[in-house]
Order: structure tokens, then C-alpha cells, then sequence
């Protein structure tokens, strides 16, 4: 089993930045893609960026030029560096991971417990 904990949300400005983090830990053979999404109430959740094992991005198009998505393999860590935040960047964020916790495992996803992002005045 593994085990993701986001941790970086808070309150920001219209234009500040935040910048979220996800660890996993637990039994982890490897991990294949890491990725951020978000949900606001009574809209479904949404792919706001992934990583690849290969390292390849993808960014949901309100995003680009303003999130970065990053990683760390060696601390099994993902970033979400988030510049120019707008009002409606207020969502609640989940990281996400595709992994294998031993090599004769399947893969399976994995979420975490969510971090509120707040954009306001």
C-alpha cells in the first residue's frame, strides 16, 4: 500500500503563488506517474497536471504558462508550483499516483487526502 500526503495549501492573493507537495510512502516498488487534480463543490474533478515515469508533462489548458509540475524520484515527491493564481484556482487539490508496491504487484492509484487552495482578496 502506499500512502500520499499533500501539504502547502492555504489562503493567497489574486496574482501570489502556492506551491503544493505530495510525499509517498508505505510499500512502494515503483511509482509510475504522479499527478495533481482538484474538485470545487458541485463540479467533478479535473486533471490539473501529470508526470510520467518517462518524465513527459501535461497541463489542463487553464493551467499552462502558470503551474509547473515537477518531481523528485528520489524522495518520492511531486510538486505543483502555482504562479499567477486566479479566483477560481479555489478548488480542493489531490495528488495522485500510479504505482506498484512490489514487482509482482499490479498497478493501482492511489489518492491523497486533499489540500484547499483558497484565491482570494
Amino acid at each position: 500500500q502506499v500512502q500520499l500526503v499533500e501539504s502547502g495549501g492555504g489562503l493567497v492573493q489574486p496574482g501570489g503563488s502556492l506551491r503544493l507537495s505530495c510525499v509517498a510512502s508505505g510499500s512502494i516498488f515503483r511509482i509510475y506517474a504522479m499527478g495533481w487534480y482538484r474538485q470545487a463543490p458541485g463540479k467533478q474533478r479535473e486533471l490539473v497536471a501529470v508526470i510520467t515515469s518517462g518524465g513527459r508533462t501535461n497541463y489542463v489548458d487553464t493551467v499552462k504558462g502558470r503551474f509547473t509540475i515537477s518531481r523528485d524520484n528520489a524522495k518520492n515527491t511531486v510538486y505543483l508550483q502555482m504562479n499567477s493564481l486566479k479566483p477560481e484556482d479555489t478548488r480542493v487539490y489531490y495528488c495522485n499516483a500510479e504505482a506498484k508496491s512490489s514487482g509482482w504487484g499490479t498497478r493501482n492509484t492511489y489518492w491523497g487526502q486533499g489540500t484547499q487552495v483558497t484565491v482570494s482578496s
